[in-house]
């Protein structure tokens, strides 16, 4: 089988399209984007910072610090010291901030089934293979370009 020459192109969209039914699940919730993603991110890396959190999100510190603040005003972060060097401040999120993204992890893939639903079961067995397929491909290592010996360099 020939793959269509807008293959990109249509995955693109298809990524576009998962991206709104995900982001329409998570407007339901007060948070900005960034605070989501922010509670997401220390969630996942227990040993986090706010100089590490900035790295993450690539901005400069004393912004990630003032995301961090809001978060802490409405209860859903903490500062806390590391109990293996004291200087050291780790973010953690609170049970609420936990329990939110349980809400809205379990609120997204409802969205995502239901969407799903409309789809014929072969088309969804079919879909499943793909991205399972997509995933590895993902994983492996991208080739060395190949150099033309032809070409020499100075």
């Amino acid at each position: 089988m020939e793959r269509p020459a807008d293959l990109a192109a249509a995955i693109t969209a298809a990524a576009e399209a998962l991206i709104a039914v995900l982001d329409s699940a998570a407007s339901r919730h007060q948070l900005p984007p960034t605070q989501l993603r922010v509670l997401t991110l220390i969630s996942s890396r227990p040993e986090t910072n706010v100089n590490g959190l900035a790295e993450l999100l690539d901005v400069v510190p004393s912004s990630a610090s003032r995301l961090c603040d809001r978060l802490e005003a409405t209860g859903l972060l903490r500062r806390v010291a590391d109990p293996r060097d004291r200087r050291e401040v780790r973010l953690v999120p609170t049970p609420a901030a936990l329990t939110l993204l349980e809400e809205l992890a379990a609120r997204r893939q409802r969205a995502v089934q239901a969407v799903l639903d409309r789809m014929p079961t072969r088309t969804q067995h079919d879909l499943l293979l793909a991205l399972v397929g997509f995933a590895r491909a993902a994983k492996q290592p991208a080739p060395e370009p190949q150099v033309d010996p032809a070409v020499q360099t100075a």
